[in-house]
């Protein structure tokens, strides 16, 4: 019989911003101050999440912690990682970098954190409730053994910005609904309206609309540790003196799907995704949810 346990949720929450102008991790989306977090951490809770592990940065830990843990007291377990620049061994550090290694450093950091099934989302992104209820019911069925491991799929044209560049994960699939292949495209963007993507030279080339992306909605069992490591370290290596290399998720989807003893299949929902890349986002961010808590999906004080 599959071991039945309340999934783990990890959320993504140490970078800083730059293009946004600040911690939109904390930043207040509603008259009553509720962040996006706020939402994703509601829908979690609803969707039978049981545990909230958060990789932030020490520089606002404080401000962090203020934010999250009385809402959170008595309902979750919560847990904190710390994603520094040099949380690296001593021989990769590099004086000049200022930001930490990317989501799949992050990733590889939650190890001792997470002993559950977990999904892995963005701080600064809406997923929907339905999104975390069919991630929940796929992970709370899977033996923590699995190399069964999943995602959640978007469309490339609901998830773009209209006020600059955006990256998102290229994800080719199979027949069957399976992941074959993710491609982290950092450069997406919406040209004289149609959408754009730069390749490896940097020239703007034409991406379907319909193109199937993830936005960093990954489900995994603990077996997912076992991947990533060596291939972080060699990333090191090359780019230890690149201040700008980030080591992506998708980098360990990839040298997961490679492997011969595991699976990823792309799930998919009728939940509504939105998101903040640039402070002209907001508005757009704010209209939709005052919208759904208008429409009664979300009470009007979520605590």
């Amino acid at each position: 019989m599959v071991e039945t346990n309340k999934p783990t949720l990890v959320i993504l929450a140490a970078g800083m911003g730059s293009r946004y102008g600040g911690l939109k991790q904390i930043d207040a989306f509603t008259p009553q101050g509720d962040t996006i977090i706020d939402f994703s951490l509601y829908d979690a809770l609803e969707a039978g999440f049981g545990k909230f592990v958060f990789i932030i940065r020490k520089s606002f830990e404080k401000e962090f912690k203020e934010k999250i843990n009385k809402k959170l007291e008595g309902k979750a377990e919560v847990a904190y990682v710390y994603q520094e620049f040099d949380s690296v061994p001593e021989k990769y550090i590099d004086p000049n970098r200022t930001k930490p290694w990317g989501t799949g450093h992050a990733l590889l950091m939650a190890k001792d954190a997470v002993n559950e099934n977990f999904a892995i989302i963005n701080a600064d992104d809406f997923y929907g409730r339905e999104a975390f209820k069919v991630m929940a019911k796929s992970l709370s069925e899977k033996d923590k053994g699995s190399y069964d491991f999943n995602m959640m799929a978007y469309l490339l044209k609901n998830t773009v910005s209209d006020h600059g560049h955006v990256a998102r994960g290229e994800c080719e699939v199979d027949e069957n609904g399976y992941l074959i292949d993710v491609t982290e495209r950092t450069h997406i963007e919406k040209i004289d309206g149609e959408l754009m993507r730069k390749d490896e030279n940097g020239k703007f080339i034409p991406i379907d609309g319909d193109t199937v992306v993830s936005m960093n909605f990954w489900g995994f069992t603990p077996k997912c540790f076992e991947f990533g490591g060596e291939l972080f370290d060699a990333f090191l290596k090359v780019n230890k003196n690149n201040p700008k290399a980030e080591f992506f998720i998708p980098y360990v989807v990839n040298e997961i799907l490679r492997s011969d003893k595991a699976s990823l299949e792309v799930l998919k929902s009728d939940a509504q995704w939105f998101g903040v890349t640039y402070k002209e986002d907001k508005e757009i961010v704010e209209a939709a949810i005052g919208k759904l808590k208008k429409q009664g999906v979300y009470p009007e004080n979520l605590w």
